[in-house]
């Protein structure tokens, strides 16, 4: 029967496709970490219920010493693989661009840093790009350098696997319910795929694609060198956490720990917890069959300190000796080269230190004080400030996790957050226990954070207290953990009500509830505040101030007649000789133009505007552009992208003669035809004609798709029309006004720019062809030097094959895009003047922030995807 005639497997293909459809949601993607994370805690929460807290604390005590060395020894291993990620994607992709200790020191300093944080693919990544960017690699050699490793990564995930479920199968079936002659085909397959992808590789040079990336693989012994690196990478992390493993496991072989490991390994990727914290922990234990074994629980926990936290504290040891310890004296390169790392590496390591502190704050609220030092305390405090202390420290501690994400994002006040967070700790820990070893590693924590104060100086007004799916999904995960750890500790407790409220000296397991109710009703106002706020206050356009109308009369740029639109905001240089005008759109402040006045005034504007984004958090970008200021641009380490040309014609001797320009001698001789007359009004009589332009203008818009422009072109605006000279069409002289047009005048009549040209729909045809020629033929005898034919976006990009990759973009939309918009056309309108085309730039950010930003401008000049399409 075919599968017309069985409606079920229709119905079926349907169910499918929704699924795929509701799995893709944005929704269920921001979810997926959370369940997960839940589900994980859940289930080890089941594993580890027959397990005591003292059996525990016996196995920690009882751990071998030499095994203790010797998973510290393959977490060594481990990370010596992860260094060659790098050291052999930068030798294959760079030659020579990046010092090999330098790729080395990234690849595994990243991936310490990544670990601890969490979301691998996004805090390893951002690492590895600015160390790269800042020296001087741009986005497709830092990006062939990071799919690069992540390729040889996952390469070498699948030849473990492979070769495992071949030599010895039913690993997996642990996990799933899969037979021997499954897992034997599925070993097979992903052996044949990687030999089959040799041999294609053997035979010469090869690219793939990677989502938009296209990637050069590198040569067969290339690609077997970063195969080798993952299998030193992979095994070591496993090996570290074997030789911490119990013996007496009941059919625990070496294959089959692997296979668990590499399933568990990938889940905690899924979840975007911190090294998958509380996923690995359940999948390993599921796997292993290991439930109630306080042994595997220790192994688990040691591994954790020897591959999670170990790395990170030996990566942050260095930062002090990098970033002071070369001050005072003459600096070699390579002390400048640690310098600048180091100060890529301040923020993410000062998150990762405020949250270890508030996990250790976390810990310390779920585990009874010791008695010994609680009698002490009950001599010294009484007990409703040790009661409200021990929830201080758990609201601290999660707080404290929460606050990292900010010390990441280099912003001040989250800096002063987690100083007065850790100061409640110190109080907490020593008011609710005696607890002095936490309370000096608090302390050393405010030391390390105070010495990095310098790099914390961001000012963004968004909420502190926010965090995204992703970052919710992780504190939930360490949150999680403590709790049940606490419930771990006090599993022998018989639940009762009155749990709630008991108040005493020895209500451990009373405070340990309460203190966990507070941790998740923080949680839960987070994710609240983190839904309904805001993303915070943007600088709103200002009053145009005296200087800038000033400087605005005095430029030889017509275009700056712009400043005028009354939408931007300003910063003035403080002896009045130079103005940038920029707007704020929440995410970035973007300049529209080159700064107008003194040009070393100006200069010092950009550098003003570029810091200012840099205390709020936000990008900085410098939209149409001349060639005027590149020199500063570059200087500020931003990338400079062709995005048009601008035409302009010299107007000494024009005429309306030549083929190319019969449109409009004939437009012109038609409109006299038609008593159509031309006048030309200063900005003095405007006022007298706006209530008419506007009557044009407003029909003209409503014939129009769209809605009014703005920032980069001219709007209606009385207030910003009455500034120039507007030239009109009426029907006789003194009749009604059937289309108009502003001009720009640069001081000395040294060039003319248009600005707006409308009509009345359903007027003449030949209105605006005719009002055209009228401009040019009367700046012509006015005696002006240029007139600008305005923009012509993506002109002049090339397509070609060695073109950057941002120039054969440009060059597809200009040449595919005329069902959005006539790019061809504009140009080919404008090249019936014979004009000389200059470029104009975008200056922005490097890496992939430039189709952000074009889409913000694009916003800001005609209110995005919903303003083009009204």
């Amino acid at each position: 029967m075919t599968d017309t005639e069985r409606p079920e497997i229709g119905a079926l293909r349907s169910a499918i496709a929704r699924g795929g459809a509701l799995l893709s949601h944005p929704v269920v993607t921001a979810a997926l970490p959370i369940i997960v994370i839940i589900l994980g805690i859940v289930v080890l929460r089941g594993l580890a219920r027959d397990v005591t807290m003292a059996e525990v604390r016996a196995d920690l005590v009882a751990a071998p010493v030499l095994s203790l060395i010797a998973a510290t020894a393959w977490m060594l291993v481990s990370f010596a693989g992860i260094a060659g990620y790098d050291v052999l994607a930068v030798r294959g992709t760079v030659p020579g661009r990046v010092p090999m200790p330098v790729a080395a020191l990234v690849g595994a300093g990243g991936n310490a840093i990544s670990n601890l944080l969490g979301f691998s693919y996004v805090t390893g990544t951002a690492f590895r790009y600015r160390i790269y960017a800042g020296l001087g690699l741009d986005l497709g050699a830092v990006a062939a350098i990071l799919a690069t490793a992540w390729l040889a990564f996952w390469t070498g995930i699948a030849l473990i696997l492979g070769i495992v479920l071949v030599v010895q199968p039913l690993g997996l079936a642990a996990l799933l319910p899969l037979g021997r002659g499954i897992e034997l085909g599925i070993g097979a397959a992903l052996l044949a795929a990687l030999a089959g992808g040799a041999l294609w590789i053997a035979t010469g040079r090869r690219r793939v694609r990677l989502g938009r990336l296209a990637l050069a693989l590198p040569s067969i012994g290339g690609a077997g060198m970063l195969v080798a690196a993952a299998l030193v990478d992979v095994m070591g992390a496993a090996m570290t956490l074997w030789v911490l493993m119990p013996d007496d496991l009941p059919g625990l072989t070496l294959p089959w720990f692997i296979v668990v490991f590499i399933a568990a390994m990938a889940l905690g990727i899924v979840s975007h917890a911190p090294a998958g914290l509380g996923v690995f922990e359940a999948v390993l234990l599921t796997g292993l069959g290991a439930t109630g074994r306080s042994d595997v629980l220790v192994a688990l926990l040691l591994y954790r300190l020897i591959y999670t936290v170990l790395p990170f504290v030996l990566t942050i040891l260095i930062l002090p000796l990098a970033r002071f310890g070369v001050r005072g004296r003459r600096l070699t390169e390579a002390l400048r080269l640690s310098y600048r790392i180091a100060g890529i590496v301040v923020p993410p390591a000062a998150a990762g230190i405020a949250l270890l502190s508030g996990l250790v704050l976390l810990l310390s609220s779920s585990l009874p004080v010791n008695d010994l030092r609680l009698a002490e305390l009950r001599e010294l405090l009484p007990l409703e400030v040790a009661e409200v202390s021990h929830l201080a420290a758990s609201v601290a501690g999660i707080l404290l996790i929460v606050v990292a994400r900010g010390l990441n994002r280099r912003l001040f006040r989250a800096w002063i957050a987690a100083m007065a967070l850790l100061a409640v700790g110190v109080a907490a820990t020593l008011a609710k226990g005696l607890d002095w070893e936490e309370a000096l590693l608090l302390l050393a924590t405010m030391a390390l954070l105070g010495a990095f104060r310098p790099a914390f100086y961001r000012v963004e007004d968004g909420p502190l207290f926010r965090l995204n799916a992703k970052s919710l999904a992780a504190t939930l995960a360490l949150a999680g953990a403590a709790i049940w750890l606490g419930f771990l500790v006090y599993d022998r407790v018989e639940y009762r009500a009155e749990l709630w409220w008991n108040v005493a000296w020895s209500g451990d397991a009373s405070r340990f509830l309460r203190a966990a109710l507070a941790v998740l009703l923080v949680l839960a106002a987070v994710a609240v505040n983190s839904l309904i706020s805001s993303r915070g206050r943007r600088v709103r356009p200002e009053p145009i101030p005296d200087a800038v109308r000033r400087l605005v009369a005095q430029s030889p740029a017509a275009e700056s007649g712009l400043a005028l639109l009354g939408d931007k905001a300003f910063l003035v240089d403080p002896q009045g000789r130079a103005f940038l005008a920029y707007a704020d759109t929440g995410r970035s402040l973007i300049a529209n133009g080159d700064p107008v006045g003194d040009p070393k005034a100006g200069a010092a504007l950009i550098w003003r505007l570029r810091e200012m984004a840099d205390r709020t958090g936000r990008r900085c970008a410098f939209y149409s552009v001349s060639t005027d200021y590149l020199p500063t641009y570059l200087d500020l380490g931003l990338s400079i992208l062709k995005i048009g040309e601008v035409a302009s014609i010299a107007l000494a001797g024009f005429t309306l003669d030549g083929s190319a320009r019969k449109d409009f001698r004939h437009a012109r001789s038609r409109a006299a035809r038609d008593g159509l007359v031309f006048e030309m009004l200063p900005p003095e009589r405007v006022p007298e004609i706006l209530p008419e332009l506007r009557q044009v203008s407003d029909a003209w818009l409503a014939s129009k798709q769209g809605e009014e422009k703005g920032f980069s072109l001219g709007a209606f605006e009385e207030s910003y029309i009455a500034n120039f000279d507007v030239a009109v069409l009426r029907r006789g002289a003194g009749g009604e006004i059937v289309a108009f047009a502003n001009l720009m005048r640069g001081d000395g009549r040294s060039r003319l720019s248009v600005d707006l040209m409308r009509y009345l729909p359903g007027g003449p045809g030949c209105a605006m062809d005719a009002l055209f020629g009228e401009i040019l033929l009367w700046a012509s005898a006015q005696g002006f030097a240029r007139f600008s034919l305005g923009a012509a976006p993506f002109s002049g990009m090339g397509g070609q094959r060695l073109a950057p990759l941002w120039s054969r973009i440009g060059g597809l939309v200009y040449q595919h895009g005329d069902r959005f918009y006539n790019f061809e056309g504009l140009r080919a309108f404008k090249q019936k003047f014979e004009p000389d085309w200059t470029p104009t730039y975008l200056a922005c950010p490097r890496g992939l922030s430039a189709p952000g930003i074009l889409y913000e401008v694009n916003v800001l000049i005609s209110g995005g995807i919903r303003g083009l399409l009204k």
